[in-house]
């Protein structure tokens, strides 16, 4: 089962410094013509309204380089052992800060090309401003990866099946809708999720949203594999 602790944006404050592998060349077409790459830690740039973060923050780590063409076109190449915990988190971000009553409408459309092996998860993850709560939306996943908490049964909410986990890692609390069936590409609803967590299972109040981000949750990718966005659009009202 997957563990959480604070906000992706704040993992460099918390995590330990990881000893990575030396620079390692992209590896797909995509990354060699990209406007942007790196393979730092912590690696980010804001392009066209989005923030890009390689972000790579859990212990045990490998190499890890990721390259935009755009905030909403991008991908990584990893090549992070086969052990247990999240290794990284490399993702692109859009702030929304507006309330839940305020929001007249917040959506996304995604499309992927991810790997069949390793052990990963293709998930928005979704703040409030004060870190009290994330929101995590897995549209797809491989391998050995399992959300935090304990099973709240299945929804169809924002366009979408999912099986519902609620849980606490200490710091936060955590909601993990995972979706039903693997799904590359599609468009979610995001509003309509917060207003059940929010109105029909209390479980937050009227909070203020901050970051949507979206990106590839990743354990495990030995010998090397790449994950790729190939768009993203983050919308709101």
């Amino acid at each position: 089962m997957a563990s959480r602790t604070l906000g992706r944006v704040t993992k460099a404050l918390l995590a330990p410094a990881l000893a990575l592998g030396a620079t390692i060349g992209l590896a797909s077409a995509p990354a060699q013509a990209a406007v942007w790459n790196s393979c730092e830690q912590w690696g980010n740039t804001s392009l066209n309204g989005y923030t890009l973060y390689n972000n790579i923050w859990g212990s045990g780590a490998g190499s890890q380089c990721v390259w935009a063409n755009s905030g909403t076109n991008w991908g990584a190449w990893a090549n992070h052992p086969n052990t247990g915990g999240i290794k990284s988190y490399p993702n692109s971000k859009k702030v929304i800060n507006k309330t839940i009553t305020s929001l007249g409408s917040l959506s996304s459309s995604y499309n992927v090309t991810v790997p069949s092996s390793g052990a990963y998860n293709s998930s928005y993850d979704i703040w409030d401003t004060d870190y009290d709560y994330e929101i995590m939306l897995w549209v797809n996943k491989t391998g050995a990866v399992g959300p935090l908490g304990t099973s709240q049964g299945n929804v169809t909410l924002g366009g979408h099946t999912w099986t519902v986990y609620k849980g606490d890692n200490g710091a936060n609390e955590v909601f993990s809708f995972i979706r039903t069936s693997n799904s590359s590409s599609g468009t979610v609803q995001i509003l309509p999720i917060l207003k059940w967590i929010k109105d029909t299972k209390g479980w937050m109040g009227n909070e203020t949203i901050g970051d949507v981000q979206f990106g590839f949750e990743i354990t495990s990718s030995s010998g090397g594999l790449n994950f790729q966005t190939n768009n993203l659009t983050v919308s709101s009202s």
